[in-house]
């Protein structure tokens, strides 16, 4: 039996939780449940693919007791650090300086691969944006600020581009995805990196952005707002039947943001990955990979003071490496290739 249960007004609230207990003797009922009661959070990009796998695992193992909070990376970054979570998501891997924090020792465990898109509203468009690198640059640190200006109409000399204010949308909370995007800008472009904004879970973005937190709110607000660009993961966009831009790649081709594009991005780079697991393509190679993807990691302790809740934990993100990746494709995200994979649980073996 699957059942959705919330934690009324407490911070658990928003949580999806799949949950059925089954008692082998009523004595050992109340403990077996407090025992499997997994609580994460974090990153709101990869939420609907741990929603999916804390279903499906719920499904197999009826015992399950699994919840993740939509709290964006850096919220859960800062509570898994506190040890107020069980295991957390982001988009971000953890420095040196962070881990060093946690006295029971970090494991980060990619867990999936997802693209961060430019989803855009704009009317009377016939064919797909594209935009050069320098373009999206400028439009996101509010250089270019009509949709009709000359270096958006030379890339897009077809498309009827309106009079028309851009409006960015970005996000206002700590986010795993604003890295990623603001990491990307600062790989192409020195003067990003070095004179504007940098790379950071948060970034002051121009004065007339539209500020909101998560994926899913930045996905909502490009829908009903005319005139608006915005970065966010795929999934959201796809399922909203957003627009999304084609954007130059660093081989200099415009590529459309989907699936074959995001593989190609990530099988050509997977190689880097480092012992540490925080691989970052912050600019794939690739003549047909798309510009601008992430991992997303798990964040999980060395070692666990209860045996049967790291156990139960080890036996979930299995299921999620393993089992989980095929629900990747349905809702847009790009499964792990199979060394990431191996990597991921040779990292999960090693907790206690």
């Amino acid at each position: 039996m699957n059942s959705k249960i919330s934690f009324g007004k407490s911070p658990w609230g928003l949580i999806l939780i799949a949950s059925a207990c089954i008692a082998v003797m009523a004595g050992d009922a109340a403990a077996q449940s407090e025992s499997m009661m997994l609580r994460g959070g974090g990153a709101t990009f990869p939420a609907p693919l741990y929603q999916r796998w804390i279903e499906a695992y719920a499904g197999q193992h009826p015992w399950s007791r699994i919840g993740y909070a939509k709290l964006g990376s850096g919220e859960g970054v800062q509570r898994f650090l506190a040890e107020k979570l069980d295991f957390a998501g982001s988009d971000a891997a953890l420095d040196d300086e962070q881990m060093a924090q946690v006295k029971r020792g970090v494991r980060l465990v990619p867990a999936t691969a997802g693209l961060i898109v430019l989803a855009y509203h704009v009317k009377g468009l016939t064919g797909p944006l594209k935009l050069p690198r320098e373009v999206y640059r400028d439009i996101f640190s509010g250089k270019i600020s009509r949709w009709n200006d000359a270096r958006i109409k030379a890339a897009n000399p077809d498309l009827n581009l309106p009079n028309q204010s851009i409006t960015l949308v970005a996000r206002l909370d700590g986010s795993g995805t604003t890295y990623a995007f603001t990491n990307h800008l600062s790989a192409i472009s020195r003067e990003w990196r070095d004179n504007g904004p940098g790379a950071g879970m948060t970034v002051a973005w121009p004065g007339n952005a539209m500020l909101v937190h998560g994926n899913e709110a930045v996905a909502s607000r490009i829908k009903v707002s005319e005139g608006t660009i915005g970065y966010l993961e795929y999934g959201f966009a796809k399922r909203l039947g957003l627009p999304m831009a084609w954007l130059e790649n660093k081989a200099g081709h415009f590529e459309e943001p989907n699936e074959q594009t995001g593989v190609e991005a990530l099988a050509g780079n997977a190689l880097q990955m480092p012992d540490n697991l925080r691989l970052m393509i912050p600019d794939p190679e690739g003549a047909d990979a798309y510009p601008i993807l992430t991992l997303s990691w798990l964040l999980l302790y060395q070692r666990y003071p209860d045996t049967e809740k790291a156990s139960a934990i080890k036996q979930f993100v299995t299921f999620g490496l393993t089992e989980g990746q095929r629900y990747s494709h349905e809702l847009g995200y790009i499964p792990l290739p199979a060394d990431i994979v191996s990597r991921s649980r040779q990292a999960l073996d090693s907790i206690r």
